[in-house]
């Protein structure tokens, strides 16, 4: 009779570990799923990036430093690895803040402000921020899943002895990834 006891705590136990197990690789798929969904959107963003400074550059080739520090801190971000999460969401923090410069520049240049080329490309970005977002909140939420069973007892016990560990959330500094509002009405 003791040996059924023991034999059932066991079987329990196990059954216990295999559903854990598997909600922890369920939740680290998800959140490789929501990391790709945030790298498609800054592989789109960094696409449109030559295109912005290209029309700018017609309109306001005397503003290079801009222009420079724009394609610069592109660059820089896609240089970096696709699993950096802190470097990245800082690089793309950066893009954003130069790319906030860049549309305040169109302020200046009536022709640049009207020219249907520059006009799509906002409406592009801003799109396309807002893409980024939701990315990002999936992103995070996912990744709080997983911290959470990480973390918690007795899952912890599961993830430690799997090497599952907690990944970084993917955050932007307030202000940052927001589209700059510029006024593109005639004066």
């Amino acid at each position: 009779m003791l040996l059924w006891i023991i034999l059932a705590i066991v079987a329990v136990a196990l059954l216990y570990a295999v559903v854990v197990f598997n909600n922890l690789v369920r939740t680290r798929q998800m959140a490789n799923e929501a990391w790709s969904g945030i790298d498609v959107q800054l592989k789109r963003r960094h696409d449109l990036v030559p295109n912005l400074v290209d029309a700018v550059k017609g309109y306001a080739g005397h503003e290079r430093s801009v222009l420079e520090q724009v394609t610069q801190l592109r660059s820089a971000a896609r240089a970096l690895p696709q699993g950096d999460v802190a470097a990245r969401a800082q690089a793309e923090g950066a893009l954003s803040a130069a790319l906030g410069k860049l549309f305040a520049l169109a302020e200046n240049y009536p022709d640049l402000k009207a020219s249907n080329n520059f006009l799509e490309l906002q409406k592009q970005l801003s799109d396309l921020e807002n893409e980024l977002q939701m990315a990002r909140r999936y992103y995070n939420g996912t990744v709080r899943n997983l911290n959470v069973l990480v973390q918690s007892f007795p899952s912890n016990l599961i993830a430690g002895l799997f090497g599952f560990g907690p990944r970084e959330f993917f955050e932007l500094a307030e202000g940052e990834g927001a589209v700059p509002q510029v006024n593109l009405a005639p004066r």
